[in-house]
């Protein structure tokens, strides 16, 4: 988020969060109703049900309320695509559960009061339920000999109508960005039509708030961003974990995981669109970069299909601050993700040393007030 760790949980400003975490609202289901989830034909099924498009309660849907882990039925080697479906379930989770704690939070009022048009909390709840029906589809995507992964807990940023509505903005162009690495990781043609699929549904969700939240132009040129390294920027979704909250049966998040130091822009940026020049901060004081004086880093920006490597001074760091010039040539549309990388274009996963960031570029605007 501007060039911050993709989903930091002190998202706008230190103030306190409307949506902690807590309890969901009306049933939770127990751990041997969960494990009935091991059946694929179990409960609802997304694209069949309308409950996964035209629910609106407040409490969460099927299979939203069973949170454990599930245990495998079976013995044998995971599928080839297991490891992937379950990085990404794990990241659902927390999709979801944003999506639940505001329907919880707010009401239809609460977004008409912020200047939203009426139907906007009835909008959230069908995204809620679309997320819902991703949870059940990444569950059946495991094989029965692997783990699915049960929700955590979550505590997200947001403390009103508007700061939610552009967290939201930034968490769905980023689902595409990081499906965009998902689907290169994986192996089986299916897995890969199955992510494309959902993309396009995130495509949706985030064409929905800008048209009808920021009133800009939904279009971002003639391609959306690629990144690579998905689980780079689904390990920055760990913020916002409650820490030993997760079932203790739940796999490593993401696998494997690098820890990579946070990346964002300093706190006084003014402009985050090709052509700023800006200074970067790692966040986490907790995990900080270690630059090898005889080594040359870069900051790596990836837009559309391309990346674009800048140099940058190490040297009197931290000390000095880091500076670097956004790449001016690129359009102020969708998405730049960034990382600091030991090699130009960030060829490998191994030579990325701190990030990703994401640069909001629709609407602009928004980009530095999300620091």
């Amino acid at each position: 988020m501007a060039i911050r760790s993709l989903f930091q949980a002190c998202l706008l400003t230190p103030l306190v969060s409307v949506a902690t975490a807590k309890p969901f609202l009306g049933k939770v289901g127990s751990f041997a109703e969960t494990q009935k989830l091991a059946d694929p034909n179990y409960g609802p099924k997304p694209g069949e049900d309308p409950l996964f498009s035209t629910y609106y309660g407040v409490e969460a849907p099927f299979p939203g309320y069973l949170r454990d882990a599930v245990l495998p039925t079976e013995v044998g080697p995971p599928g080839e695509d297991d490891v992937v479906w379950q990085n990404l379930l794990s990241a659902e989770w927390i999709i979801f559960d944003f999506y639940q704690q505001a329907v919880e939070a707010f009401n239809a009022t609460s977004f008409i009061k912020a200047g939203m048009p009426n139907n906007t909390y009835q909008r959230i709840q069908e995204i809620r339920n679309n997320e819902a029906g991703h949870l059940r589809i990444f569950q059946n995507q495991i094989s029965p000999t692997s783990v699915k992964p049960g929700a955590c807990q979550h505590q997200y940023g947001f403390y009103d109508p508007i700061s939610f509505l552009a967290l939201v903005t930034v968490l769905e162009i980023s689902s595409m960005a990081f499906l965009t690495g998902l689907v290169q990781a994986t192996k089986l043609p299916s897995s890969q039509g199955a992510m494309l699929a959902i993309a396009e549904t995130e495509a949706r969700h985030e064409v929905w708030s800008l048209i009808e939240i920021w009133k800009t132009n939904p279009f971002g040129g003639p391609t959306d961003t690629s990144f690579p390294y998905a689980n780079q920027i689904l390990d920055t979704t760990n913020s916002f974990i409650v820490p030993g909250s997760c079932p203790k049966l739940n796999p490593e998040y993401p696998s494997p995981r690098q820890k990579l130091p946070a990346l964002s822009a300093a706190k006084n940026t003014t402009s985050l669109t090709p052509g700023s020049n800006i200074g970067l901060n790692f966040t986490d004081p907790t995990n900080q970069p270690k630059f090898d004086p005889n080594t040359q880093y870069y900051a790596v920006f990836f837009h559309g299909l391309a990346n674009v490597s800048v140099p940058i001074d190490t040297a009197a760091w931290p000390q000095q601050e880091i500076r670097v010039t956004i790449p001016a040539q690129f359009e102020t549309k969708g998405v730049i993700a960034a990382v600091v990388a030991n090699t130009p274009g960030a060829p490998t996963k191994e030579t990325v040393v701190a990030g990703p960031g994401i640069i909001l570029e629709q609407p602009s605007a928004l980009a530095t007030k999300l620091l």
